[in-house]
């Protein structure tokens, strides 16, 4: 297995440090697991979209905007 290493704040640090029973290696090796097969997932879909880019941030953009409205921010 190969190891990374992963610079945190010193105050995050001292948190982890007080919780010296959790195995934060596999807390952080699920959560990068986790992001990766969302990434992977995602990137099927999107391999067979037919949407342009400017399409895409044509429709973010749409939601935005509604989302705004919707919470009286626009």
């Amino acid at each position: 297995m190969v190891n990374i290493t992963l610079a945190v704040s010193d105050e995050l640090h001292r948190k982890l440090k007080s919780h010296s029973e959790i195995r934060w290696s596999e807390v952080i090796r699920r959560i990068l697991e986790k992001r990766l097969n969302d990434l992977e997932i995602m990137d099927r879909a999107v391999s067979k979209s037919r949407f342009s880019e400017k399409d895409v941030e044509l429709i973010g953009e749409k939601i935005k905007e509604g989302i705004a409205r919707r919470h009286g921010i626009k």
